[in-house]
């Protein structure tokens, strides 16, 4: 008799469970109710910059919701990080994040604004985005082992720029000094603008730079581009090979950009993001620009996201203590 009343809550039991088995579907289903935000930490024209821009309209598409790429640059992006936390955990403010502030910051910074590891949700790595060695056109070398050679005669004699201390241009920079035996001394300026222009002038010698924002130079006849350093040439410039073909072993200084959301954001929202980003980065027309563009597209999942930035804050942070690289 005791189990009459139990047995006509069933149905509604069973009806309540269902209900809150499809509560992720229906965060999914209900995102996006508003356009989306990117916020890149970074100035305009900068490769971050320019692939949230390639990728945005397409994925307003998908997304059926328009996508905005806004610009807060400064801090190393973590004053677009810190805004993106400041929003909503819901989806609708994402964040380019990029190598600089989730792996080589933590190793940097005294403290940082945030917790990389609790406080943002990884989305998808969009691209890999290899540095290129370029020099001054006028510098002696024409190839990695000449400037080695060249380095080594002229012992801290020989400067290399970056977009400030600390990036990864700065560390590609401090990991070919060590790796290559060489003492070449680091001049950091407060973008990639600036250390170009001087780059150019012959203030500097040489530079890590991303090509989306350096091959034109290299073009045009003011630098000359020496190698990629990536494990593997580029598809964009197969004539150029990379620094280990050189010689100068365990050299890997790739760079990335991924898209981040806040933490305790729905997880079928995570993966609704990822998916469409995923469909974006396969459209050939996509994929071939960013080729040109020197960049690789990945398009992860946010497991497999999640588990490569474990490896690569690994991977920058023995640099980081090797070159003993302390903030300014």
């Amino acid at each position: 008799m005791k189990l009459q009343p139990l047995l006509k809550l069933l149905p509604a039991l069973a009806a309540g469970t269902v209900w809150l088995g499809a509560t992720p579907a229906w965060a999914a289903d209900a995102f996006p109710s508003k356009p989306v935000k990117i916020l890149v930490g970074f100035s305009p024209g900068g490769s971050n910059d320019v692939v949230a821009r390639l990728i945005a309209p397409k994925l307003a598409e998908g997304l059926g919701q328009q996508v905005l790429v806004e610009n807060r640059p400064g801090a190393g992006g973590n004053i677009a990080a810190s805004a993106m936390l400041g929003a909503p955990a819901d989806g609708h403010t994402l964040l380019m994040c990029t190598t600089g502030t989730l792996s080589i910051q933590p190793y940097i910074l005294k403290s940082m604004p945030f917790d990389p590891e609790k406080d943002i949700a990884p989305v998808t790595q969009v691209v890999n985005a290899p540095y290129m060695l370029l020099v001054n056109s006028t510098l002696p070398v024409k190839s990695v082992k000449e400037l080695v050679a060249y380095a080594k005669q002229k012992p801290g004699e020989i400067n290399f720029a970056s977009s400030g201390t600390g990036t990864g241009g700065h560390l590609a920079g401090e990991m070919l000094k060590s790796r290559a035996g060489i003492d070449i001394v680091h001049v950091a300026y407060k973008g990639t603008g600036q250390a170009m222009t001087d780059l150019i002038a012959g203030q500097v010698s040489m530079i890590f730079d991303q090509p989306v924002s350096s091959m034109q130079y290299a073009r045009a006849g003011k630098l000359r581009a020496l190698a990629v350093a990536s494990p593997r040439r580029l598809a964009a410039f197969p004539d150029i090979p990379t620094v280990t073909e050189a010689g100068v072993p365990d050299f890997d200084p790739v760079t990335w950009a991924g898209i981040c959301a806040a933490k305790n954001t729905p997880p079928a929202v995570v993966e609704r993001i990822q998916r469409e980003v995923a469909k974006v980065l396969a459209m050939p027309e996509i994929s071939k620009r960013l080729a040109a563009d020197g960049l690789e597209p990945v398009g992860s999942t946010p497991e497999q996201f999640r588990a490569f930035l474990a490896a690569d804050k690994r991977k920058w942070g023995r640099v980081v203590k090797d070159a003993d690289v302390k903030a300014e």
